[in-house]
């Protein structure tokens, strides 16, 4: 690898050559702040956060588009690059809902941090705003742009990682805003409600919609019987929410919480997604027997089955008929769970966990409805971001639950639903499941 030399605050260092100055700085540990940056797709200088001083260059330069040479001097910190990074920081302010006490985001929003560390009220600057109406349109989302502060980071991902592209700037310089093409709502575009756009909003501008107080009102009514079924990746995912290491296993923590949520049956999807291999194996085997349309292409993901629909419909006939275990799930509460127990699938509420936002799109779709009478499979789907604010309102001391087990039947899964996770995942569950339907052997 070629390498160049630099000094970064008096410090020489050696780093690739043909990186930027912030690529660098974090390859030898030394942070810059950014607000607009995203790796590889969103690398535009606007926010002008990430400023620093470079030897010999008339002015302060953005890290995040300037390359390093040999011999280059930076200074990362020094007061001219603190007093410019407070100014953006206020003039992004003077335009940006500072409503922070009910915002979702507050305690873990960007914009909100970098003010703190820069000792920024927001009160400098204060004049004329422009004024948006909430966009809540769409089944998944709300979009809020009296809090957008124009990083664009929601645009890159929408056109550049998921191909979508139905967001983008409107309007010039005072008026300019993100919304959809003729200021349509959200709603009436083809997004396919991936959330990916929430996922990399630094503030609150973009979040998922919330439906806590509808699991409240279910929990509280003594007429109804609410079940809940977290996804795989949700016991991974949960314990980020409440200062556990990423990637920690929480499942038995996570039951105990369901239950002293009030829930009264705590299952889990991976029991469906066993079924979902099964039925998608047989489906496949069926198509390779008999002249299907092929490949087949796994359902289990409301998003790509949305953008298939949407984009290229064509490869409708590839998308495997089955529901996703989320869906399935639903199928088999309203049905077998119900006559089991000997409930009306009215008064029962099916609620799921989910670790996707286009999963609130998928409990609407037509033909979601295994119990008929218009009942449908799930009445409510709420993200993991949505559960670890449920857990946090009752007063519930996560990390000191005991580990409890999923209820049975409904709670019990082979593993192969492990998987699903996992880029291919559901696809090789699925044919593994296949090859031992067609050769009538177990593989190990």
């Amino acid at each position: 690898m070629e390498t160049v030399h630099i000094k970064i605050n008096n410090v020489p260092y050696e780093v690739a050559a043909g990186s930027t100055i912030l690529e660098a700085a974090h390859s030898v540990g030394i942070e810059i702040p950014t607000l607009c940056y995203l790796k590889e797709i969103n690398e535009i200088g606007a926010c002008r956060i990430c400023v620093v001083e470079v030897k010999g260059a008339r002015s302060l330069v953005t890290a995040c588009v300037y390359p390093v040479n040999e011999g280059m001097e930076i200074v990362t910190n020094s007061e001219k690059v603190q007093a410019s990074r407070k100014t953006n920081l206020e003039l992004l302010l003077s335009t940006h809902d500072q409503n922070c006490l009910s915002c979702v985001r507050s305690t873990d929003c960007e914009l909100q941090k970098l003010c703190r560390d820069y000792g920024v009220n927001g009160m400098r600057f204060i004049g004329s705003r422009e004024r948006y109406a909430i966009d809540d349109s769409a089944p998944h989302m709300v979009r809020d742009d009296n809090k957008c502060i124009l990083c664009r980071r929601c645009v890159a991902a929408c056109k550049a990682n998921q191909a979508v592209g139905v967001i983008g700037a409107n309007e010039r310089g005072f008026s300019t805003h993100i919304g959809c093409a003729f200021e349509a709502p959200l709603g009436d575009s083809p997004c396919v409600s991936c959330g990916q756009c929430i996922t990399v909003c630094p503030t609150g501008a973009l979040t998922e919609k919330d439906d806590t107080a509808k699991v409240w009102a279910a929990l509280r009514d003594p007429s109804k019987h609410v079940v809940v079924q977290p996804a795989p990746s949700v016991r991974a995912t949960l314990g980020e929410c409440f200062g556990m290491p990423i990637g920690t296993n929480v499942e038995g923590k996570m039951v105990a919480a369901l239950r002293r949520l009030g829930f009264d049956g705590v299952f889990d999807t991976d029991t469906a997604a066993d079924f979902t291999i099964m039925e998608e194996a047989t489906e496949f085997v069926q198509r390779v027997k008999n002249g299907g349309t092929l490949p087949l292409i796994t359902s289990c993901s409301p998003g790509w089955v949305k953008f298939c629909e949407t984009y290229y419909p064509d490869m409708i006939p590839n998308l495997s008929s089955c529901k996703s275990p989320q869906q399935m799930f639903g199928a088999l509460t309203k049905t077998y769970y119900a006559e089991k127990m000997g409930l009306d699938p009215h008064d029962i509420v099916c609620v799921s966990v989910m670790p996707c936002t286009a999963k609130k799109f998928e409990i609407d779709r037509d033909d979601m409805s295994a119990a008929g009478d218009n009942i449908p499979d799930v009445d409510i789907s709420i993200t993991t971001r949505e559960l670890g604010r449920m857990i946090e309102r009752a007063g519930i001391k996560f990390t000191e639950l005991p580990d409890e087990d999923f209820d049975p039947a409904l709670g019990e899964s082979t593993g192969a639903a492990t998987i699903f996770g996992a880029t291919g995942g559901v696809m090789e569950a699925a044919l593994r499941t296949a090859v031992e339907l067609v050769t009538g052997e177990t593989l190990e």
